[in-house]
């Protein structure tokens, strides 16, 4: 009888090749494609997953080796199978997917809940959840069950449109009355923050990673962060919340995105995938014909209100950042956090004429001056050291820092000034806090906002700008709570930019048209498809790439290969043979 033979897939971040073993008789029941297993391979012990079963070996018999040990349970025959699709569309190793795939500890038995989902009276009332987590959001909506219900029915993707402080949780119980359901957040702390939720309706809740063999047992509710796309469990439904959010993206190779993994594991399992946001990337849209959306007056009472400093026509050398009219506001708010982005690519000047801000005439970014002319860090485009607003040749510097803002802060207020940056452990108690936006994601609650800078948001190099500025006025509004109390105050010298228009009036899709006709324009996603090659090698694998049908590029370091769609670039990308040396391609880069 021909012994069994399975393909593994070492897990050796210098191979990226499939090796044949056949499965000891002792073995033969725990071993399923998936299932993490050491091989011996060139003179050592190494691990591995099983992606192919029963295969024709490819060498004789009489040279296979056997599996030296099972380690345990690992990802399903589906999401192995994910997992190569992933490591095609973003230029990756299978490998570093099907390790984000697998259990952190090694698991061996799986035992089945008591009760599964589905019930209807198994869904009771949502409880108030005492946690310092929770955010000033709406309590549940009946229009947002209603619609998140009608769109989970059906298979494929759909995009409902909720404003920040109105509480998405319904559509998770609407995805949870269908079955088995997996749940997407861009963060740890929220994923446990609805895990809790869902266990005081009584609802069966694996959170992973921590909670990887409750989730492959099935009968649960899976929540979790990007890393949650991988699931070992058989959703009936996905639901992917905040799909704007830039956490859902990883950063190290291959970059993938959870949202488009979601796409297609729900296009691969024939399934729903639900995406929530109250500003949907033009990534997403491209998905559907048309979003759903709650009533006018709701969303727009789920936006915070904007004020406005218009700050045009005041001298940059001497007004600085710190406006009179935020005096009254600061001063009286309970809580109150300032943004102010230091890390901006480049910087913002302005005529020392009229103070009119130097943008770029062709794509409306920040210009910067290199030498003797105004340079477009985003489209390139050059011109004379000119005001186009007044014809003046000098321009002046406007930016400045959290650091020396934070002892000015303190003098306008009167009132003690936390400042919060990246090495910041712990969040110190103090009414008005200064950092850049990453404080938005530290705080639950506050009752004013100030973007300090707003112009260096709407007008940076990066193709994905507008957006991400929308995107942080929305989490500002998020943490006001909508039109209540608190406000939201931004600090401008372009105080008709559509993205303020957009947020002030709570109707994101403003912003869709002028910033699809600007993507068709210089070719950015979701137009066509993107990827930045970078480090010591990039230069000779792009090399490789040029003469592939369908496929430009554009820049030095990092390269930009643009092809017509993700498929076209995938395999353009995989055609090349990649060279010895440190290689970076980041696929869909948001922040070029």
């Amino acid at each position: 009888m021909s012994p069994r033979v399975v393909r593994v897939l070492p897990d050796e971040p210098a191979i990226d090749k499939l090796f044949d073993y056949f499965v000891p008789a002792a073995m033969d029941a725990l071993v399923r494609v998936g299932t993490m297993v050491r091989i011996e391979l060139h003179g050592r012990r190494v691990g591995g997953w099983v992606v192919e079963d029963h295969v024709e070996p490819s060498v004789e018999a009489d040279k296979l080796r056997p599996l030296a040990k099972v380690r345990g349970f690992g990802p399903p025959h589906h999401v192995v199978a994910l997992t190569e699709w992933a490591a095609w569309r973003w230029a990756g190793r299978q490998a570093v997917l099907l390790r984000s795939a697998s259990p952190e500890r090694a698991i061996v038995g799986l035992a089945r809940p008591a009760r599964g989902l589905g019930s209807e009276a198994s869904i009771g009332s949502d409880a108030p959840v005492a946690t310092a987590l929770a955010s000033p959001l709406l309590s549940p909506d009946d229009e947002v069950a209603a619609l998140a219900a009608a769109a989970l029915r059906r298979p494929g993707v759909s995009v409902l449109r909720v404003p920040p402080a109105l509480d998405p949780f319904a559509a998770i119980v609407e995805a949870a009355r269908l079955g088995d359901a997996l749940v997407i957040v861009p963060s740890l702390a929220r994923a446990e923050l609805i895990g809790r939720r869902l266990r005081r309706r009584g609802l069966p809740v694996a959170v992973l990673p921590d909670d990887w063999a409750r989730a492959a047992a099935g009968g649960s509710v899976v929540v979790g962060a990007r890393g949650a796309v991988w699931a070992p469990n058989e959703p009936c439904s996905i639901v992917v919340l905040d799909e704007h959010d830039e956490g859902l993206k990883e950063e190290r190779q291959p970059t993938w995105h959870a949202r488009d993994v979601a796409v297609e594991r729900a296009r691969q399992g024939g399934t729903s995938c639900l995406l929530i946001s109250p500003c949907p990337t033009l990534e997403a849209l491209a998905l559907v014909s048309q979003p759903d959306a709650v009533s006018r007056v709701k969303e727009r009472a789920g936006w915070a209100v904007l004020e406005i400093i218009d700050r045009t026509g005041e001298d940059p050398a001497r007004a600085g950042l710190l406006s009179e009219r935020l005096v009254t506001p600061l001063r009286s708010a309970g809580t109150a956090v300032c943004v102010l982005n230091r890390t901006g690519r480049s910087r913002l000047l302005a005529c020392a004429a009229c103070a009119a801000l130097a943008r770029c005439e062709i794509c409306d970014a920040a210009v910067h001056q290199p030498e003797d002319r105004l340079v477009c860090a985003r489209c390139g485009t050059e011109r004379m050291l000119v005001c186009i607003a007044c014809g003046g040749g000098r321009f002046k510097n406007v930016r400045a820092g959290t650091t020396r803002l934070r002892d000015d802060l303190e003098a306008l207020t009167q009132r003690t000034v936390a400042e919060v940056t990246a090495s910041t452990d712990e969040l110190p108690e103090a009414p008005v806090y200064i950092g850049t936006e990453a404080i938005l994601h530290r705080i639950a609650r506050v009752d004013v906002v100030v973007f300090l800078d707003m112009d260096s948001e709407l007008l940076a190099p990066r193709y994905r700008a507008h957006e991400q500025a929308l995107a942080l006025l929305a989490r500002a509004s998020r943490l006001v709570g909508g039109r209540g109390d608190g406000r939201v105050y931004v600090q401008t010298r372009l105080p008709d930019h559509e993205v303020l228009r957009a947020a002030a009036l709570g109707d994101p899709a403003r912003l869709v048209e002028p910033e699809l006709a600007r993507r068709r324009i210089h070719r950015f996603p979701p137009v066509s498809a993107m990827a930045a090659v970078s480090g010591p090698v990039g230069a000779e694998y792009v090399d490789g790439l040029r003469g592939i049908d369908g496929v430009d590029i554009g820049g030095a370091d990092p390269a930009m290969v643009r092809a017509l769609d993700a498929s076209v670039l995938a395999d353009a990308l995989a055609a090349v043979i990649r060279p010895k040396g440190r290689l970076r391609v980041e696929v869909d880069p948001l922040r070029v």
